[in-house]
């Protein structure tokens, strides 16, 4: 099966094209939040160096969420439209798993984590025994001085990634930490594919017209809407 993954929730954006779980290709980006107007050629670059077409795809997949709001959208649209186009199915995949997937082969503690603005993250806990993840929190926002708390009653080091790396690790006052190298901090979209990968083997795909997105919370212009509906 031919899975065609792609991560836009963060400044990274990620496209992979996977034999199932085999990697065939993969391209990454990080050059801020464009992603607009790359995502599209970086499927089409890959699609063409593999000799693919959207028709040999057999699953889309997208990270849906948490992240950037506009990026978040980017991402779940685009599949969206591939997979109507191509009467495909499709896949959602948390970006909090996805990125947690990328140290999998570590043993421990992994928490991603995300800047979700206020000094906040967008969050959640796994545990790796180096092959697979067990997930021991729900995808949450929350401030890092709370989640540092949250950590320290494992009593354990836990390795961190996301976009949110650099800002959780000098506020740590209490949970210690691994040192993660800059590769394995960032999405990649073949983390997503193989969590969709297994997830279509347990039935867990969508139509077009059911995949959504997650945010957590609302958007900013969401919160000032609210905020002046309530000083109104």
């Amino acid at each position: 099966m031919k899975i065609l993954a792609l991560d836009s929730t963060a400044l990274t954006a990620s496209v992979a094209l996977t034999e199932n779980s085999e990697l065939l290709a993969e391209y990454t980006l990080r050059n801020g939040n464009t992603h607009s107007e790359t995502l599209l050629p970086m499927i089409e670059s890959a699609m063409k160096m593999l000799s693919l077409s959207v028709s040999d795809i057999d699953l889309f997949a997208c990270s849906a969420g948490p992240g950037s709001f506009t990026g978040v959208r980017i991402g779940a649209a685009t599949v969206k439209g591939l997979a109507f186009g191509s009467e495909k199915p499709c896949v959602g995949v948390s970006t909090l798993e996805a990125l947690a997937y990328n140290l999998v082969g570590y043993c421990g503690l992994i928490c991603p984590v995300m800047n979700a603005r206020r000094s906040q993250v967008y969050t959640a806990l796994f545990r790796s025994d180096g092959k697979t993840l067990t997930r021991l929190m729900e995808d949450s926002a929350l401030p890092i001085s709370e989640l540092d708390t949250i950590l320290a009653e494992y009593g354990e080091s836990v390795r961190f990634c996301g976009d949110g790396y650099d800002i959780t690790i000098p506020e740590l006052k209490k949970c210690g930490y691994i040192e993660t190298p800059e590769r394995l901090r960032h999405q990649s979209a073949y983390s997503v594919a193989v969590i969709a990968a297994e997830k279509f083997a347990n039935g867990e795909f969508l139509s077009d017209t059911e995949l959504v997105a997650t945010y957590l919370r609302p958007s900013q212009a969401e919160r000032e809407l609210a905020e002046k509906m309530k000083n109104a």
